[in-house]
């Protein structure tokens, strides 16, 4: 019995070793220019995968990502201090709201009312507008360890914030499991009936960021039927064109630089490469489906894109000018980085036909996305 006592004594030790658990740790990112801090909390597996977030623009600032050699490089694209969040904002893995992509000549019609929110992508509205959730300060309200670590941030943005009616309330949830899995889940509530539309906006580099070779070489799955045709502001013209036997079918895994350049596409020409939604489902859904898969031959790096969004945003990268440099040092031409959206439509409160961005008080929008890390090594053990 005492033997058995001290087996089962030993067991539970184990289950509640902290080294077999994620954990999360809080530090500073430094102070906006009024004084407040900046505070970050870096999410971290056994496996030596890590996240760190900071809380201006509910941003992912960095992810620490073994190779199938356990080799470790950061795969998203960020600022190493506060003032490059300031001073040449880009959207570097951060909170893009309240309504991502685009509305046309930033105005929309609610209940017979027009509304009219800050352009300021040209003649239209992007991401919210010119300080949308992207630049303001969230509170960190919760940070957890365990078998998942997580941190919660919120935001309350008040009626007319930006143009936009209602006051709302958003929740932005980092999670890091031992399965190498990165859970970013967006909630919001509001008082009056609006639009939402919010989601997370990390470029991606599988190579690591400060890797010379870019994201062209990157293979990517996209297992849509359909897109959006956009004209020339990159607005939807309404139309769900096929992808078959377009440079946009990546039904099957194909290298995104292969296709990107082909200056006799129209669509291409317009966005000076991929910034199109793929229309990956018909509405938003209680349970995630596969919205993208992403390898880097090279490292074996790759990721799953899971998601509950009927559409994915997919943008390569296109307009880095070698006037951006990243925490690596590096500087930033066109294709270093690529981005995946899982959202609403572009510009869907303009569209008919496109799924619905309403939000009337008493529901809660949810947009749940899980990047599930494949070709992962083990990285040195954790100190």
């Amino acid at each position: 019995m005492k033997a058995m006592m001290m087996a089962l004594g030993l067991g539970l030790m184990a289950m509640a070793d902290p080294a077999a658990a994620a954990e999360a740790k809080r530090s500073s990112f430094g102070r906006l220019p009024d004084g407040r801090e900046v505070p970050a909390v870096t999410l971290t597996n056994r496996n030596g995968v890590s996240a760190k977030v900071i809380a201006y623009g509910a941003a992912l600032q960095s992810m620490l990502v073994p190779d199938r050699a356990g080799r470790v490089a950061d795969v998203t694209i960020g600022y190493a201090d506060i003032d490059g969040y300031l001073r040449k904002p880009q959207f570097f893995g951060a909170t893009v709201g309240r309504f991502a992509n685009r509305i046309a000549r930033g105005r929309f019609t609610l209940d017979g009312r027009q509304y009219q929110v800050p352009v300021n992508d040209g003649v239209n509205s992007l991401h919210g507008g010119t300080a949308g959730f992207d630049k303001v300060l969230w509170e960190v309200v919760r940070v957890t360890s365990g078998p998942s670590a997580s941190v919660t941030l919120r935001y309350v943005s008040p009626d007319g914030d930006q143009g936009y009616p209602g006051t709302l309330t958003a929740e932005a949830t980092y999670s890091l499991d031992e399965a190498n899995a990165l859970t970013i889940e967006y909630r919001a509530t509001t008082d009056k009936p609006t639009i939402a539309n919010i989601t997370n906006h990390a470029f991606w580099n599988l190579a690591g960021e400060g890797s010379p070779g870019g994201a062209m070489r990157h293979l990517l799955t996209i297992p849509a039927d359909t897109y959006l045709p956009t004209d020339a502001g990159a607005i939807p013209t309404g139309e769900r064109a096929s992808v078959r036997g377009t440079n946009f079918d990546f039904r099957q895994p194909r290298a995104i630089g292969d296709r990107v350049r082909d200056a006799s596409d129209r669509q291409l020409v317009y966005g000076r490469g991929y910034d199109h939604n793929w229309i990956v489902g018909t509405a938003v859904t209680p349970d995630l489906h596969l919205t993208a898969r992403v390898t880097e031959p090279v490292s074996g790096r790759g990721f799953e894109l899971w998601s509950n969004q009927p559409g994915l945003q997919f943008y390569s990268g296109n307009f880095f000018d070698g006037t951006t440099i990243n925490k690596a040092d590096r500087i930033l031409r066109m294709g270093d980085a690529i981005v995946l959206e899982p959202q609403i439509f572009p510009d869907t409160p303009n569209q008919r036909g496109f799924p619905t961005a309403r939000l009337n008080p008493g529901e809660t929008f949810r947009n749940t996305m899980v990047y599930r890390f494949t070709g992962v090594g083990r990285a040195a053990p954790r100190r």
